[in-house]
């Protein structure tokens, strides 16, 4: 039996980053690194919100994880490996990246 680690603390993490998203300025730059389907876009009306994904994941998975069997990333800005994002140096005032690991 594998343990559900982790999967109870949903509302404690995003009520965390809504609240440390609201301490950037407002009108700031942000790029969400591995944003997937733009799950914390919401908490960012505020900033000039930048998503960026490698945008392969179908969401199948292999049967042993928390996969959704469906995704979405129609709506990434940009398409890139994680690790060479196509901007210059200092683009962005912030870099939000959640559950990329």
């Amino acid at each position: 039996m594998i343990p559900e680690i982790g999967t109870h603390n949903l509302a404690n993490r995003e009520k965390w980053l809504e609240l440390a998203l609201q301490q950037i300025p407002a009108g700031s730059r942000i790029l969400d690194a591995g944003a997937g389907e733009l799950q914390y876009k919401r908490f960012c009306s505020h900033l000039n919100y930048v998503s960026q994904d490698f945008a392969k994941y179908d969401g199948n998975g292999n049967g042993s994880g928390l996969q959704v069997g469906g995704w979405d990333q129609s709506r990434i800005d940009i398409v890139s490996d994680i690790t060479s994002i196509p901007r210059p140096d200092s683009s962005f005032d912030a870099i939000m990246c959640i559950e990329v690991l």
